[in-house]
């Protein structure tokens, strides 16, 4: 066998052994109620929980802290998964920015002493297009 034959299986190898590796850390997505079971078992993998934050009739989110006079690493809220399971979340880094304005959040963390602590937080805000498109149609009418 040539030399470069034998390279060119070791690449393929170790890009093998990269992809089954990075695969094995992926999470699932689960529910705040799957979250807790897994915690109660002594599973801590990280998982990704789809939510909506929790809100008034007024529409103001409830139970949202973060002062960052206080703390600027410390910020909590209310999520609510499709499930309609509300759970405290607590995110160790500054608040994200427009975190009002999302329309559905996606963690990623696991359970921590009845407390979701998140690694990750994604946003899915309003997009700005939507409401150009309603103004044009019914201007249109």
């Amino acid at each position: 066998m040539k030399k470069s034959h034998i390279i060119g299986i070791v690449v393929i190898a170790l890009a093998i052994g990269i992809i089954m590796s990075s695969a094995g850390d992926a999470s699932t997505y689960v529910s705040f109620g799957e979250a807790i079971e897994r915690a109660e078992e002594g599973n801590n993998t990280k998982v990704h929980v789809v939510g909506r934050l929790k809100k008034d009739a007024q529409g103001h989110i409830v139970g949202m802290n973060y002062d960052p006079l206080i703390d600027p690493n410390y910020f909590s809220f209310t999520l609510v998964d499709t499930n309609r399971v509300e759970q405290q979340v607590v995110y160790f880094n500054p608040k994200p920015q427009d975190f009002e304005r999302s329309e559905q959040v996606v963690i990623t963390g696991n359970m921590q002493n009845n407390v979701f602590v998140a690694d990750k937080i994604l946003l899915k805000c309003p997009s700005k297009y939507v409401e150009k498109e309603i103004q044009q149609n019914t201007a249109s009418l």
